[in-house]
């Protein structure tokens, strides 16, 4: 399986959909919007829409979704079995108040 994350270093919902990829001990390519400006337009250009997380498995492109959609995508695709382990982290929460201050200290300009 082909997995790139377009995720933000720090924050809930990025977590979330990383929590998931150990869950089911899953490789994937974790791509950092946040200090990588292409790779931020990159994931503009795939999904149409600037929010993340996006994952993209095997050429199928998940535009903005928690830990908790990608996982019910990778079970209904027959992906990844079920199990009864539990994530390390919540799988659908936002980002803290201090990871939106810490992002909000960068001046990032991606256009």
């Amino acid at each position: 399986m082909k997995i790139r994350a377009y995720l933000k270093p720090s924050c809930g919902w990025s977590n979330g959909v990383r929590a998931i990829f150990r869950k089911y001990n899953l490789a994937y390519e974790d791509v950092d919007i946040i200090n990588h400006p292409a790779n931020y337009a990159e994931m503009v250009e795939k999904t149409g829409q600037r929010l993340s997380p996006s994952v993209e498995i095997n050429e199928v492109m998940l535009a903005d979704v928690s830990g908790e959609e990608v996982e019910k995508y990778l079970l209904a695709q027959g992906l990844v079995q079920a199990t009864e382990k539990a994530a390390d982290a919540p799988t659908n929460a936002p980002c803290s108040d201090e990871e939106h201050a810490k992002m909000r200290a960068k001046t990032i300009r991606f256009f």
